[in-house]
């Protein structure tokens, strides 16, 4: 592929906002709700993107470390996403479950990409949104199994709005949907840097699996019968953070043994994210029902779950409806991203540069006193900043400080983690070899430079 993105970026000709920005978010302040939240960390109007690469209005150029929170894996105004809309759109740009010709492929493509047993032997659910994926695969394991408990993990997000914010582990998002506390019981994630239980690291899984069996075996765990269990194979907003390689195998085994539905949301991890099509396929684990989104619809909102074939036998008509499921110009993209991923040799760059860019993120973790831990696969990967090593207390005031540093000097990335203290690296999969070496170099510096002050 040709590049995609701005050549000499990053490239600041004012510092951001610039004049134009600042007019445009005035007149956004003045009509849009004020409970926005990446205004305040992104304070820019943009004028248009390409690749890696984002322009604001005022001229300045960014490398674009953020991809919309993951959304654009084949990275801004890609031709082939581009054209592929731009075909649809001339024929047909919207419709209800009536199949079209993009509707077919797309199907055709993702049941080629499905992990291990699902692979050609799932059925689709189209949803709107993410979390809406999440939504459905919940009410589905639920229907199916005629249980209501949902197990979850601390750390967790699968979206915030519905009931499905309940399976979100950050209880403000519940507060926020007016929840209450029930039917979702969160078990602890086995967060290897942070996790509360003191043992030894190698026992992680273990004692999560062992918790977690105990609840299903006893009817006095007073948890409540379960219907499913609700997992991220790498956690996104909880932080990035990569499972002992035994926890999902041994997931895997105990819903297997107990007949509860294994739900794996792959809606940040997924569609290439790290070096695999599906996060699920580097531990050779397949879920039974599975949350698809962000990526798949190349910019345009589109969301489905995969599920065992079997499943669908048991569901009325009009289990779970939205007027967008489905979108024709989501789908015609969704199956030129898949495709491209199969046949082109983009997951074995995203493995290798991966590992490239973690070898430096930890290489700077030796001389600097705020890198705690470096993790990831692929292009997924969280650098935990912390007051101090030993105690390991969390840097968040360090990690925004960090992040307006680096926006300041062109470069958007964004954080995440259970106190906001971990930087995440989420660049399109198309990124340009001397823009992961830029970024690096703007990011090393800003570290060094914050933490002289």
């Amino acid at each position: 592929m040709n590049r995609l993105s701005y050549e000499n970026a990053p490239r600041i000709l004012v510092k951001p906002p610039g004049p134009k920005s600042r007019e445009y978010l005035e007149i956004q302040d003045a009509y849009e709700t004020k409970s926005r939240i990446y205004t305040q960390i992104f304070k820019m109007a943009i004028d248009d993107a390409r690749g890696s690469t984002i322009r604001d209005v005022d001229g300045n150029i960014y490398i674009d470390w953020f991809s919309g929170i993951s959304v654009l894996n084949l990275g801004h105004s890609n031709p082939i996403v581009i054209d592929a809309i731009q075909n649809q759109l001339n024929k047909i740009d919207h419709i209800n479950e009536v199949p079209t010709e993009s509707r077919i492929q797309f199907l055709k493509t993702l049941e080629s990409t499905l992990p291990g047993d699902l692979r050609n032997n799932a059925k689709i659910m189209f949803t709107v949104t993410g979390g809406d994926a999440c939504e459905a695969a919940v009410s589905l394991a639920r229907y199916i199994t005629k249980k209501k408990v949902i197990i979850a993990f601390s750390g967790s997000y699968h979206g915030i709005a519905g009931e499905i914010a309940s399976a979100t582990a950050n209880y403000h998002y519940r507060e926020l949907e007016n929840l209450d506390y029930h039917n979702i019981y969160h078990l602890p994630y086995p967060y290897k840097y942070r996790f509360p239980i003191n043992v030894k690291e190698e026992d992680i899984s273990k004692i999560v699996i062992d918790m977690l069996e105990n609840i299903l075996k006893d009817s006095y765990s007073g948890v409540g019968p379960i219907g499913g269990v609700l997992v991220e194979p790498i956690q996104g907003e909880g932080g990035y953070i990569v499972p002992p390689d035994d926890f999902l195998p041994m997931l895997r085994e105990v819903t297997e043994k107990y007949s509860v539905p294994l739900i794996m949301d792959e809606v940040q991890s997924g569609v290439g994210r790290t070096g695999k099509i599906w996060a699920s396929e580097h531990w050779s684990v397949t879920p039974d029902i599975m949350c698809i989104s962000k990526s798949i619809g190349g910019g345009i909102p589109a969301s489905m779950i995969a599920y065992k074939k079997e499943y669908d036998d048991l569901l009325p008509p009009a289990f779970h409806l939205g007027t967008y499921r489905g979108n024709p110009l989501a789908l015609a993209a969704g199956n030129v991203i898949l495709n491209y991923l199969k046949n082109s040799d983009i997951l074995n760059r995203v493995q290798e540069k991966g590992k490239y860019i973690m070898e430096r993120f930890n290489e700077m973790s030796y001389v600097s006193n705020y890198i705690g831990e470096v993790r990831g696969k692929g292009f997924m990967i969280g650098v935990e900043l912390v007051k101090d090593k030993k105690n390991k207390d969390p840097a968040t005031e360090f990690a925004v400080k960090l992040k307006k540093n680096l926006f300041e000097k062109g470069l958007l990335m964004h954080t995440c983690g259970h106190f906001g203290n971990v930087m995440r690296f989420m660049a399109p999969l198309t990124i340009e070899d001397d823009l992961i070496d830029k970024g690096l170099e703007i990011f090393e510096n800003s570290i060094k430079e914050l933490e002289k002050v």
